[in-house]
């Protein structure tokens, strides 16, 4: 079936054609065009289709069709391999069966209240979202009985057999009758989803989409080929040159999502990271501050990003090329979303080169080679919107309070052409260019990615305020301050208390990073936070949680000091009070946090 299917020349009810007409919904895409006709004669159904796509409509319409309405008990399960899917196919199904009277979806997972969920299902509910480990959770009490079951969805059935829910879903499956509809989505028909099949579905429909549909026309697409560590250069570099305001990162390992984190946080970029280790509690709290903007760089493995769903993200960044060809489809199939342009950027590094070939050849689309941004071309970015940001003041007037600080300049000898290069480069961070733009593609001095690392050619070109400054012909570390490894201090804002050696032997002054006694910051409040390295704390989650919590910039924090037990954060004093107030209470990596005025030392 090639041609596209009109929703309103398809048999649905009014209720239906209403939800779908008031969702934007003209045309249904290739694989609702080739699933529902099939769902909606009540046969099994193996679809092979990516995120993005629109295949829960292509399931939930005939599901909801097939309802029997006002009846309470269950009649259609979805079993989706997280949370966040679970919730987003949730939401499209009642915006799906929202002019259809006596439909009622329940979603459960982990992580959750299971009384809540306990008390919603006994309430009646004809549909049931959830994840396996909760559902069967909630089968061993009693709570949710599938014997009435008519309908199973498997939605992204290979997600959850890599996820190890196998025996979960196998005994889902045995609570429904025989009689019962199953439908599969998968993005890929691996051997282990070939065995479901066989065994659990009865003569199926496959229904696919071809390759030549499943990237969007609407995504720029471009690789970098770069060497070495120049990594984190050219992703900060691209960041700043096209002015990427919500950005998706992707790792293939959890360890390089904890890297990629803490070098943007050192960098002055606020972000987070999501991947299989964090509680439900956290991945929750990390994707909040996403969808919100509170921050601005979500950086992610592909798994841990399954069933995300975030509107107006500007670009997705390949940070490691991904080791499979679905993988590449899925993650850039987060931006470029409701007739919406989008980037993909993909960073590749030497043999890798084969690996995008291989991406090329299956999506049938050519990736170009892209350029990566001069030092120079990010900087003339950067002074366009610095003149249009003085521009727009000056046009909202109010400026006498700040009249008299040309004139006391130019009273210190300064000429005016001086004190406004200062003023563009104070207001853009930038610095001297150490990283020479012809060192991006070949390879870069070994760094560590321990504190005290030699932090070369950091995107010093950013709308913050740095402090670090050039010192022995290398620019400062970026925000934080950090004890160097020998061969001297290094300029910055983070600084890292070294008490595990200091056990045993009195503690002394805190130090700046001139070696001296630290000394406060009259335009700063010290904050004491009593949580510190014994909990694996980090800058990036320090600034993740004061600025998604209380809403205020992350890059207005003054220095950060991490000792084993509690930690010292500057902050600005017109922020102080409401980062008191939208801090009592709040968590950092799922432990509840005081946060108060430090006592002098």
């Amino acid at each position: 079936m090639s041609e596209k299917i009109r929703f309103d020349s398809l048999p649905l009810s009014e209720g239906i054609q209403a939800a779908v007409k008031e969702m934007g919904f003209e045309y249904a895409s290739p694989i609702q065009s080739e699933a529902i006709p099939f769902v909606m004669e009540g046969r099994d159904v193996i679809g092979q289709a990516q995120t993005g796509t629109g295949k829960t409509a292509a399931f939930g319409i005939p599901m909801i069709e097939h309802i029997v309405p006002f009846e309470k008990f269950v009649q259609a399960i979805i079993l989706c391999p997280t949370r966040e899917l679970a919730v987003q196919v949730s939401e499209e199904m009642r915006k799906l069966s929202k002019f259809t009277k006596g439909i009622w979806v329940t979603t459960v997972y982990g992580g959750d209240s299971i009384d809540r969920q306990i008390k919603s299902l006994k309430a009646g509910a004809n549909i049931v979202v959830g994840t396996p480990g909760r559902v069967i959770d909630l089968i061993e009490r009693r709570a949710l009985k599938l014997n009435q079951t008519s309908m199973v969805v498997l939605d992204e059935a290979d997600e959850m057999l890599d996820m190890g829910f196998r025996e979960d879903i196998e005994s889902i499956l045995e609570e429904i009758p025989n009689e019962r509809q199953t439908v599969l989505f998968s993005a890929t028909m691996s051997k282990p989803i070939l065995a479901l099949t066989n065994r659990y579905l009865t003569d199926p429909k496959l229904v696919k989409v071809v390759k030549n549909e499943i990237t969007n026309v609407n995504i720029e697409q471009l690789y970098f080929d770069v060497k070495g560590r120049a990594k984190m250069e050219v992703t900060t570099r691209l960041i700043d040159f096209y002015a990427l305001k919500l950005v998706l990162i992707f790792c293939n390992q959890k360890k390089r999502v904890d890297e990629v984190v803490e070098e943007l946080a050192l960098r002055g970029y606020a972000a987070e990271g999501l991947h299989g280790d964090l509680r439900q509690s956290q991945r929750t709290q990390v994707m909040n501050r996403f969808r919100s903007g509170n921050v601005s760089f979500l950086v992610a493995t592909d798994v841990a990003a399954r069933g995300l769903d975030v509107e107006n993200v500007d670009a997705v960044i390949n940070y490691d090329i991904p080791l499979d060809e679905e993988y590449y489809v899925h993650r850039i199939g987060r931006t470029g979303r409701a007739g919406k342009f989008g980037k993909a950027f993909t960073l590749v590094v030497g043999s890798e080169r084969n690996r995008l070939r291989e991406i090329m050849n299956y999506t049938k689309v050519k990736i170009d080679k892209g350029v990566i941004p001069t030092f120079s071309d990010v900087v003339g970015i950067k002074k366009g919107m610095f003149i249009e940001r003085v521009a727009s003041t000056i046009a909202e007037g109010d400026l006498d309070l700040f009249a008299d600080a040309l004139p006391n300049l130019q009273h210190a000898g300064f000429t005016v052409d001086q004190i406004v290069s200062a003023l563009v480069k104070l207001s853009m961070g930038v610095q001297k260019n150490e990283f020479g733009d012809e060192n991006l593609e070949g390879e870069l001095e070994r760094q560590s990615r321990k504190y005290g690392r030699d932090e070369r050619g950091g995107g010093g070109f950013r709308d913050r305020n740095d402090r670090g400054g050039d010192r022995d012909g290398r620019r400062g570390a970026g925000r934080f301050d950090r004890d160097s490894r020998g061969g001297g201090d290094r300029g910055g804002r983070f600084e890292r208390g070294n008490d595990r050696d200091r056990s045993s032997a009195p503690r002394g002054p805190r130090m700046d990073r001139e070696g001296k006694p630290y000394r406060s910051d009259e335009n700063m409040v010290r904050m004491f936070v009593n949580i510190g390295f014994d909990e694996k704390i980090s800058p990036s989650n320090i600034v993740g949680a004061f600025a998604g919590e209380s809403g205020i910039p992350g890059n207005v924090l003054g220095q950060i000091q991490i000792e084993n037990k509690h930690t010292y954060v500057d902050v600005p004093k017109e922020y102080a009070n409401v980062v008191l107030e939208k801090m009592a209470g709040a968590q950092i990596k799922g432990k509840r946090v005081l946060v108060e005025i430090a006592k002098p030392a």
